[in-house]
């Protein structure tokens, strides 16, 4: 329940693939009637569109131009909270998580005019309250005004076999050792990227997720965000 006033109006949790972000941002925007912006599916609408249009994934001129005009929008959260996003009136959610747009995200999230485009939209939606905002720069460039940053990290090793249950659920067949290596790549692009890399704001509360159970990271994060279980 809320502690009165105390209570968050943005919580901006950042930290690379499987670290247990969206699992998190679920949980909390269930509790707190929160909306959740998984800022990660805006660049995955953006791959998915280019590998849809056969666009170079080295023209960065190209890329900047489908992020600018492209009909990305945020659909109506399945009964879970969970985000869905729609292109140009196509749900694309579940498009989203293939082998295919993995291995190209990181290289069109790089792209300074690509995150120029998308954080446009994500300011826009964070100007409305109440949200809960996931990704990779939310504390550093997005919201660097947030009252609640949280940065979640784990070892690769038990991030690899978390993508790999959630790849497996979703009917995806690929071995851990194979994920393990697309981790290890997205990692050193994400974090060396010269555009917005991915680091913990000077004042994020650093979580550990690899030895925690979900409800442990969650308590966490509501005691940063004013809010007793």
């Amino acid at each position: 329940m809320r502690e009165g006033a105390a209570l968050a109006a943005l919580i901006a949790i950042d930290g690379p693939v499987a670290s247990g972000k969206t699992a998190v941002g679920l949980r909390l925007a269930r509790e707190l009637g929160y909306g959740l912006v998984d800022t990660g599916m805006l660049y995955r609408a953006v791959t998915w569109l280019a590998l849809e249009r056969g666009v170079d994934m080295a023209d960065a001129e190209a890329l900047i131009a489908l992020a600018q005009e492209a009909d990305i929008r945020l659909g109506q959260p399945t009964s879970d909270h969970a985000a869905t996003l729609s292109i140009g009136g196509r749900d694309v959610t579940r498009e989203l998580r293939k082998p295919a747009v993995d291995k190209n995200v990181s290289l069109v999230s790089r792209i300074p005019g690509v995150r120029q485009a998308m954080v446009g939209i994500q300011r826009r939606l964070a100007a409305e309250g109440k949200i809960i905002m996931l990704g990779r720069d939310i504390g550093t460039v997005v919201l660097p005004d947030a009252p609640v940053k949280v940065f979640l990290d784990a070892s690769v090793e038990v991030r690899a076999r978390r993508r790999h249950q959630e790849l497996a659920e979703a009917g995806v067949s690929v071995t851990i050792e194979e994920i393990r290596a697309d981790l290890e790549q997205r990692d050193e692009m994400d974090r060396n990227r010269h555009a917005s890399p991915l680091h913990p704001a000077d004042d994020a509360i650093l979580i550990d997720t690899s030895e925690l159970t979900l409800e442990e990271v969650v308590e966490r994060v509501r005691q940063a965000a004013g809010v007793r279980a």
